[in-house]
């Protein structure tokens, strides 16, 4: 009998996901934040509601609703809820060695409609596989269907394929590099003391400085402690209290004048104050200030 020998073709891969770390889906609050973790393996961060503010090492990026964000092994990275809605938040985290997976390194991606349908059915398998909502560790349920993981497996590697056969989106709109972010974050801070500088006689509030601003709270106190070391009210006592010691070595004003100036509601209240602030009354110090200048 005579048999065939037929030429083999193998079925090479071009990436492979060798083992599947956790599932999550996450409904955070409105100021939800994330202060920080890094992991040798890789992390799959897609944003199903909201907007997020996310960190990966030096860089920050903007992660707008409908986009993926991936942390490459070792990678530092946090992230916290934007604009003042309540995110949710799909998040997988997996082993993959294919030198392929470089090119997802410091990747925002806004998916297309089949990409996340894609995603959607990932999260149903895995439901369907390890139950729902999920733990740590990831365990295969008795009943779950037949090739649970296998499918889970090939529809992960379907979605990151589907991913690199696009050309549109390395260093698309989505992504914001910290040049960027530093220089918004300059303005805000600069904006946030000018506004304390021409209200130094005025009541002032966190609210009524992101009203004027047009930025969220957190975003607003956040930023402002990190470019200055100061929280918003601990800086505009700051500047009250440098504005009442030039007000009194200029000796234009009396006590109870430069307590009105600057929004103490009765000089006792300004003089306990500044005590509180300088260790020393306003009159002590105006003494120490009129000694030198006889000196």
């Amino acid at each position: 009998m005579f048999i065939m020998r037929y030429r083999r073709t193998a079925l090479t891969t071009m990436l492979s996901i060798e083992n599947l770390i956790t599932m999550h889906y996450f409904e955070f609050g409105k100021y939800f934040r994330f202060r920080g973790e890094s992991h040798d393996f890789w992390e799959l961060l897609y944003v199903d509601k909201g907007d997020l503010e996310v960190w990966g090492d030096e860089r920050c990026y903007r992660v707008s609703q409908g986009s993926i964000i991936f942390h490459k092994p070792n990678e530092f990275h946090k992230f916290h809820a934007e604009n003042g809605k309540a995110p949710n938040v799909i998040v997988l985290t997996f082993d993959c060695a294919s030198e392929a997976m470089k090119r997802f390194e410091n990747a925002v991606i806004l998916l297309h409609d089949e990409e996340r349908e894609q995603l959607a059915k990932i999260i149903e398998e895995g439901a369907d596989a390890f139950g729902f909502p999920f733990k740590y560790p990831l365990t295969l349920q008795d009943n779950a269907p037949v090739g649970a993981i296998q499918m889970l497996k090939l529809r992960l590697e379907m979605l990151l394929i589907q991913l690199l056969r696009r050309d549109d989106w390395s260093g698309g709109p989505a992504r914001r590099t910290l040049p960027a972010k530093k220089e918004e974050y300059d303005e805000l801070t600069r904006g946030v003391i000018e506004l304390l500088k021409q209200s130094l006689g005025s009541p002032v509030s966190l609210d009524w400085l992101c009203g004027a601003l047009n930025v969220s709270k957190t975003r607003l106190k956040d930023v402002f402690k990190q470019h200055t070391g100061y929280t918003v009210m601990d800086y505009f006592a700051k500047l009250r209290m440098e504005q009442a010691k030039l007000l009194i070595r200029e000796s234009t004003y009396n006590f109870t004048e430069i307590a009105a100036l600057l929004g103490f509601s009765t000089v006792h209240v300004f003089s306990k104050a500044f005590k509180r602030y300088y260790q020393m009354s306003p009159s002590e110090y105006a003494n120490s200030v009129r000694g030198l200048v006889r000196v």
